[in-house]
């Protein structure tokens, strides 16, 4: 029975499968039926019969999957994660592409006119892990360009604070499967939904008003990778068309942002160069309890998109903090030979956050930083730095993200670990 979380029933030859998503059966069918809410399957080796709670049958369609088993497969790569890495500059190619028209950002495939876009008075951001980091560029970007009020919100805590919406605001929830609890709450406040999806089919785009599927194909690794460089590819499409329509920046301006986003998938194949620096930097980290990492701006959304992968699959304790807040507690934490990775790729707040490394460094902390190129520091501030390719500061999540992931996953190789199915952790989360 379907309820609540997301449930495929897969058609195969004399055989049947229950699964929370498609890529879970690939390997033995690609024919599948989705059930809806409250639905039931009976499910025998020979045949599959639908009911609903009063047992009146349903007739459904079957459906075929579109993802290619190879697109499943490791593909020479040692691991999906380390695949998944490489195949970002491609995913979020495809999924930026179709949704540039004559050098401008459009979403109006999915019903997100200029005029639309105009009168949203607020928007909600509503994810859980990964998805929810890409919800924080988001924000930075939109309420930056477009002078929107953006709330990003965890998946979880969304409906239990009784969040003020009302139907002149937009409820954007970000997701890999389908987390529907926000999208329900959304529609009794009268508020239309969009959902940042990749899952053709999957139960939180039938039932939201707007979708907007990211090309990403199947994430196989549970440590999210690609997704979330779509997601946050999408959220840069939003922020530029919602900032031109509320007519906070002109034409030109759209345009030149759109060509430097698109121009994006070239440089992160650029910046995967740093990846020999990570794995050397990784073995500096194995024997690491616990580490931390800093930034500030778009800089701590990344480090806690940083520290999640590393903890996710290493199973090293690792936080994030705002730079800012150290001195308000956390670095009594620091001791001699800690780590502590300083994400400092913005220019304007480069200054306070080295101002933040050397805070830590003078406590024996063992610093790393991941900036941009030619980054000059202090003698003795920095052990060791990753450079990725210098682009202007409100794109750079899409470039730091790729040392981080880097970095999570060699450190787990050199562990020994299981980089693709970490202990406890699943890739579609059926509870909330």
């Amino acid at each position: 029975v379907r309820k609540d979380s997301p449930l495929i029933i897969g058609a195969g030859d004399e055989e049947n499968f229950i699964a929370s998503d498609v890529p879970a059966i690939l390997k033995y069918t690609r024919n599948y039926y989705l059930l809806e809410e409250n639905e039931i399957a009976t499910i025998k080796s020979d045949r599959v019969e639908f009911c609903d709670m009063h047992k009146l049958p349903i007739k459904k369609e079957v459906q075929v999957s579109n993802l290619d088993m190879d697109a499943a497969e490791k593909g020479g790569y040692e691991h999906f994660m380390l695949k998944e890495i490489h195949e970002q500059p491609n995913a979020v190619k495809t999924t930026i592409t179709p949704r540039i028209v004559n050098g401008m950002p459009d979403l109006s495939e999915c019903g997100l006119t200029l005029e639309a876009l105009k009168n949203y008075r607020k928007l909600f951001i509503v994810a859980c892990g990964t998805a929810m980091h890409a919800g924080m560029v988001g924000k930075y970007v939109i309420e930056k360009l477009a002078r929107t009020e953006v709330t990003v919100d965890i998946a979880s805590e969304f409906r239990y604070r009784d969040p003020i919406i009302t139907p002149e605001d937009l409820v954007i929830v970000v997701s890999q499967s389908g987390e529907t609890a926000a999208l329900h709450l959304a529609h009794d406040k009268g508020a239309k939904v969009l959902s940042v999806v990749n899952v053709k089919g999957s139960s939180i785009a039938r039932e939201s008003d707007m979708v907007l599927y990211t090309h990403a194909g199947p994430e196989i690794s549970v440590a999210s990778t690609k997704a979330f460089s779509v997601q946050m590819s999408v959220m840069y499409l939003l922020a530029f068309e919602m900032a031109y329509a509320k007519g906070h920046i002109d034409e030109n301006e759209c345009k030149r942002l759109t060509a430097k986003l698109a121009e994006i998938p070239d440089i992160i194949e650029k910046t995967m160069e740093c990846e020999k620096k990570c794995k050397y930097v990784s073995s500096k980290l194995i024997t690491a309890q616990s580490l931390l990492y800093i930034g500030r701006g778009l800089d701590y959304a990344l480090s806690m998109e940083g520290s999640l992968k590393l903890k996710e699959i290493s199973y090293i304790h690792s936080e994030s903090y705002a730079a800012g807040e150290l001195k308000h507690g956390t670095i009594s934490l620091v001791e001699d030979g800690m780590p502590v990775i300083g994400v400092a790729t913005q220019t304007e707040l480069l200054e306070k956050t080295v101002s933040n490394i050397v805070e830590v460094k003078s406590r024996g902390a063992f610093t790393i930083a991941v900036c941009k190129e030619g980054t000059e520091f202090s003698e003795g501030v920095i052990d060791e730095a990753i450079e990725v390719p210098a682009m202007e500061d409100v794109l750079m999540p899409m470039l730091t993200v790729i040392p981080l992931q880097l970095i999570a996953y060699y450190t787990t190789v050199l562990k020994g670990l299981n980089v693709d199915k970490p202990r406890n952790l699943a890739k579609s989360v059926t509870v909330e």
